[in-house]
């Protein structure tokens, strides 16, 4: 038996290939150790909000280049197994590489500009960004691109690094605006407003609700504003449940939302 298999491995073609074979499997496997040891322990880590975000966009990064390096460096090995000779190749390359650089610049502006959102700190995965006018929470971070969840949809959308201009960072400020007829009395008004702001208070990821006072004076009503602070994920569900709680004081007081009315005279 042990004959038979090294007269197997004399032979050139399937030698070459078990050896490539063996290669590329060991790659995979430390690939899959390092994800494990430590990818693991720091996404287990117990930290706070912020550095749990700036630890996975650097995870997901390093991750990334890994899995790059590694898949690179099995290629030459596997190529120097079948006999290429990998300096004249990597030479060969260069040669290549000047005349397609334009063809690869966008390329490498992505990755330049993923060094330059993490230096600046521009955001990090589990914060929430706009992205012409959709709000999404950041899903993953890579050399070339990043991966935004809209938070209406759950859409995933794919963003090339080089377009960073195009995404802002999105607050903690949400506002609302509360429409009060002119029937009702400042005094009135600023106690409604006062119950409201309770109301809104008590809602689940809310942090702070601050009367703003008069934003206008609409064609029928008086418009209060409200800065509702909260986690920017759940901004959507909250300003539906902060216009509930308007309805649900209106009713309290007896008073019903005001709109726009069309006095006709007739001869």
């Amino acid at each position: 038996m042990i004959k038979a298999v090294l007269d197997l491995l004399k032979n050139d073609i399937i030698r070459k290939t078990i050896l490539s074979v063996l290669t590329a499997l060991i790659s995979f496997i430390v690939y899959k150790v390092l994800s494990k040891i430590i990818f693991g322990r720091f996404e287990g880590d117990k930290i706070n909000k912020l550095q749990k975000g700036k630890q996975k966009t650097y995870v997901n990064l390093f991750k990334n280049f890994t899995k790059y390096f590694i898949t690179v460096l099995c290629v030459i090995i596997i190529l120097r197994i079948c006999g290429v000779n990998v300096t004249s190749l990597v030479a060969g390359i260069g040669i290549v590489g000047a005349v397609i650089g334009l063809a690869v610049q966008d390329w490498l502006k992505d990755i330049i500009r993923g060094g330059s959102i993490l230096s600046d700190d521009y955001y990090a995965v589990g914060d929430v960004v706009k992205y012409k006018d959709v709000e999404a929470k950041v899903h993953s971070f890579g050399l070339r691109t990043t991966k935004i969840k809209e938070l209406a949809t759950g859409n995933i959308i794919s963003i090339a690094n080089r377009n960073i201009d195009e995404i802002t960072l999105v607050s903690e400020n949400s506002f609302v605006t509360v429409p009060m007829p002119y029937e009702v009395n400042v005094e009135k008004a600023e106690e409604i407003i006062n119950d409201i702001i309770s109301r809104i208070k008590s809602q689940k990821d809310v942090k702070d609700c601050i009367n703003l006072s008069v934003k206008e004076l609409n064609s029928s009503s008086v418009d209060y504003y409200l800065n509702i602070k909260c986690n920017p994920a759940k901004k959507l569900q909250i300003i539906r449940d902060a216009n509930k709680n308007i309805l649900l004081s209106f009713e309290e007081y007896g008073i019903s939302v005001p709109y726009q009315q069309i006095d006709i005279h007739t001869k």
